[in-house]
């Protein structure tokens, strides 16, 4: 038998939190990752005095008070605000779509003059059911904005046209009829100061937990399951069934960082760039999460390229369309098969999360494993 009571299957964080919460419960957690860190996607590395974002940009923001304070055990948060600006070929739009956006395309300025123009722009589609996502966009908001803000975008993130895209994935766009550029509404909203790597670490922190990194499960996976009592995986959950039903669709990243050598590359932490030309989707500035923290003369920039996902590809986020979410659930079936096995987090669960929605999912299942 094992000395661990859990084996966890990944140090992101639906991992850490898990192993976090069983060690102080007194259980022996060994956590192995197959990347060469901790931290899964949220892992940043300093360079020149800024917090990098190596998988892209991490805002945390919740309205989730549990998950606010637990949070908050492991690290000071910052009062960043997510105000990304969109860029169509030279034009610098804000984001989400509010007044200010509406005063740049159209020139008005009232609430009342913005939602004119937005319903006289709608009635292209009066009468007729969208029946892709370019005609749902143009229900929602007109041909302008869906033009120059969303249908390049959007095409370059899916790999898709706007016309072969399914309505339902944006039955609903953020629009404010006020001059306010936040993109989120919810109640917390920072970035951890000293980046979000401390966090994993601390969780990571106890003489009950073991951490292998640059371990892959799959070359001993049936040797785990033998091995352990109890197991979380939260890697992709066709793969831990070799794809035996079929395979789950996905969507990939690549990124391309920089380090430059000057203060401010282009004055805001997130850029969108919403033309078809632009191969990449946005370009983050990552000094600017810290309020321009870092040395001086010195900034990194990251590139970010969406990217068909193959087998052997890093898995970033799930394609939750009808087809892979039937699929998802005939997965679900055979892990109920599993009862050594609890399957979690973004990949584990098939489902798009956000930070807080990971470490609600972690303690609801810490809560199903150990207080029930």
């Amino acid at each position: 038998m094992s000395k661990y009571d859990y084996l966890v299957v990944g140090a992101g964080l639906f991992g850490a939190t898990f192993a976090y919460e069983a060690a102080k419960r007194g259980k022996r957690v060994k956590v192995i990752e197959k990347r060469p860190h901790i931290g899964g996607n949220v892992y940043t590395k300093e360079v020149a005095g800024i917090q990098v974002h190596e998988y892209g940009a991490h805002i945390f923001h919740t309205s989730n008070d549990r998950v606010w304070q637990y949070v908050n055990q492991f690290a000071e948060f910052n009062r960043y605000t997510n105000s990304p600006v969109a860029n169509y070929k030279g034009e610098m739009y804000n984001l989400p779509f509010n007044m200010n956006t509406f005063n740049k395309m159209w020139g008005v300025a009232t609430p009342k003059e913005a939602l004119a123009k937005i319903d006289e722009q709608r009635q292209e589609m009066a009468g007729k059911k969208p029946a892709n996502l370019e005609e749902q966009a143009i229900s929602l908001i007109g041909r302008d904005i869906y033009e120059k803000l969303i249908k390049g975008y959007t095409e370059k993130q899916w790999g898709q046209k706007a016309t072969e895209l399914p309505a339902f994935i944006i039955r609903r766009l953020p629009v404010r009829l006020t001059y306010d550029n936040n993109y989120f509404n919810d109640r917390y909203q920072g970035i951890p100061e000293g980046g979000y790597t401390q966090i994993v670490e601390k969780m990571l922190a106890n003489e009950l937990i073991d951490v292998e990194t640059g371990v892959d499960f799959f070359d001993q996976k049936d040797q785990y399951l033998n091995d352990y009592p109890k197991i979380v995986f939260t890697g992709t959950i066709d793969r831990f069934f070799d794809y035996q039903l079929g395979e789950l669709q996905y969507r990939s990243l690549r990124f391309e960082t920089e380090l430059l050598d000057e203060d401010n590359h282009q004055g805001n932490a997130v850029i969108n760039y919403t033309d078809a030309e632009t191969p990449y989707t946005r370009v983050i500035e990552h000094k600017h999460f810290e309020f321009g923290k870092g040395d001086k003369g010195k900034t990194v920039i990251t590139r970010e390229y969406p990217a068909d996902w193959h087998r052997g590809d890093e898995p970033y986020y799930p394609v939750n369309n009808q087809r892979n979410n039937q699929l998802y659930t005939k997965y679900q079936q055979l892990a109920q098969q599993e009862p050594k096995v609890i399957f979690g987090g973004r990949l584990g669960q098939y489902r798009y999360y956000n930070m807080d929605q990971v470490i609600a999912a972690a303690l609801k299942t810490v809560d199903e494993e150990f207080d029930n």
